[in-house]
């Protein structure tokens, strides 16, 4: 599966993005969609999912913040990221994953954030 993330920018503390991923290619074995992030110096991290059946799951630091949704006529992910913080800075990445929770799609180059305070 190909995924292409956009929506990526510069944008102050407090302010808003929004945050799109299409997946394309074998898209039928995919039940989860989700946002990972990568800081500079910092590890890969999940930063929310959705599954097909609609179940959420948020990454505590961004609980309140964020909010995902997915458009399955379109296999596009989305990421509603307000009230963004410094800490948000990151490359952001999109994947998907199969019932069994297997990760599968292409990491692709993400989109870069950078909140600046």
């Amino acid at each position: 599966v190909q995924l292409q993330a956009s929506g990526g920018g510069l944008v102050q503390a407090g302010g808003y993005l929004r945050l799109s991923c299409a997946a394309s290619g074998s898209i039928f074995s995919i039940n989860r969609m989700g946002w990972y992030r990568q800081a500079p110096g910092k590890q890969h991290e999940l930063v929310a999912f959705i599954t097909s059946g609609g179940i959420i799951n948020y990454a505590d630091s961004v609980k309140g913040r964020f909010t995902i949704s997915r458009d399955n006529a379109k296999n596009t992910v989305y990421l509603q990221m307000n009230n963004l913080k410094p800490e948000d800075t990151a490359v952001y990445y999109c994947n998907v994953a199969d019932s069994s929770r297997r990760v599968f799609g292409s990491w692709g180059q993400g989109t870069l954030v950078t909140v600046s305070s």
